[in-house]
């Protein structure tokens, strides 16, 4: 075979694989930038300037001078077995259809994910019902015993909270499948071109900036927070809002942080509507090259303190592995640093009720027991 030869098919090869790229990249998995009334709607936002989302603080993506791919290759290499359980995790499957709405509580789903009954309302935070939370297979797989639900044991869901628009907190299979049974969505700005793409009637979706109070009931506000993070599901970051949520009813207070890493709104957000009855906090998926979009468990400490939190529970943890700390290691530090806290530390399994009525209620260290 000729130089010139090898040279052509090699040419013919790469040419295959960026026309092959750009049309997987057509895949409504990776969603929809918005444009028209929704893009003109987002620049007037006092958070958005230079085309993209900034946060309230300065927060540079990383903080060391290597390359992404660098980093990527420097994780393969030096990953550990640790990452992931060596056995399934203990879980406590309750069926949620039959729950009784009038009663406040919080299931943790893994990961991120919450179901959630306040002031007679079902609520839905980051559903992944996907057992490979991103668009590449085998890539960012549940561990193991941890894919307890699926969407169709859901019952009706009367409000779906999205936080922001990475695969392992925006599904795309678990949106599909969760349409029907949805009242009403809301999410950051920018969220939205995604889901009408999905075929969510654009009426049920309320798409907010930070600080916007919305009135579900007489008896029921959510308030769209401030978050430390960043957006996308393409190269293209930073087009869509990313978020927490306050739940405010007239008898109990919950935060939800979303992503995050730590920073001055956690305690302006316990100034302006706390003290909070239960907070989840980003306390996993850290790294010291990332400092500044995840919390790391002892900030997650600090950041209670400041919504002055009678009870915490960590997120971001026990499902999926996106960093390279030991998979216990965010439950191990949190449960030392939380020792003396005038919060309690509240540790469900997957599927344990997390009452909000004032109950007596015992939490194991069941991370200890996986071996």
């Amino acid at each position: 075979m000729t130089i010139k030869r090898l040279l052509l098919m090699v040419l013919a090869v790469g040419v295959l694989l960026v026309v092959s790229g750009v049309a997987y990249l057509q895949h409504p998995v990776f969603g929809q930038q918005p444009e028209g009334e929704r893009l003109a709607t987002i620049q007037a936002s006092p958070n958005y300037r230079d085309r993209e989302f900034h946060n309230l603080i300065e927060t540079p993506m990383l903080t060391t001078d290597q390359s992404r791919f660098s980093m990527m290759l420097e994780n393969i290499l030096n990953g550990s077995e640790s990452t992931h359980p060596s056995a399934a995790l203990p879980t406590e499957k309750v069926d949620l259809k039959t729950l009784d709405s009038r009663e406040d509580q919080v299931i943790w789903l893994g990961h991120s994910s919450y179901f959630v009954q306040l002031a007679g309302q079902r609520i839905l935070i980051d559903p992944v019902f996907s057992a490979n939370a991103s668009p590449v297979p085998r890539t960012n797989v549940a561990f193991e015993g941890t894919h307890l639900y699926t969407a169709e044991e859901l019952p009706p869901i009367d409000i779906l909270l999205i936080t922001h628009d990475h695969y392992d907190h925006l599904d795309y299979p678990s949106m599909l499948a969760l349409e029907p049974n949805v009242q009403q969505v809301i999410t950051g700005l920018g969220i939205g071109a995604h889901l009408e793409r999905w075929g969510y009637d654009m009426s049920r979706v309320i798409e907010a900036d930070w600080y916007e109070r919305i009135e579900i009931l007489p008896e029921l506000d959510i308030v769209v927070t401030p978050a430390r993070h960043y957006s996308g599901r393409t190269f293209k970051r930073n087009q869509t809002l990313w978020v927490g949520f306050a739940l405010l009813s007239s008898e109990t207070r919950l935060f939800f942080s979303g992503d995050t890493g730590y920073g001055p709104h956690f305690s302006a957000l316990g100034q302006a509507y706390g003290p909070f009855d239960w907070v989840t906090l980003d306390a996993g998926q850290y790294d010291p090259r990332w400092a500044n979009i995840h919390m790391n468990p002892e900030q997650a400490v600090q950041a209670a303190n400041d919504l002055q939190a009678r009870a915490m529970t960590p997120k971001h943890v026990g499902r999926f592995s996106l960093s390279p700390h030991a998979w216990d290691d965010p439950f191990v530090r949190l449960a030392d640093a939380s020792q003396g806290q005038e919060y309690a530390l509240w540790t469900p399994t997957i599927g344990q009720p997390m009452y909000l009525d004032q109950r007596e209620q015992s939490f194991s260290r069941w991370w200890e027991e996986v071996r």
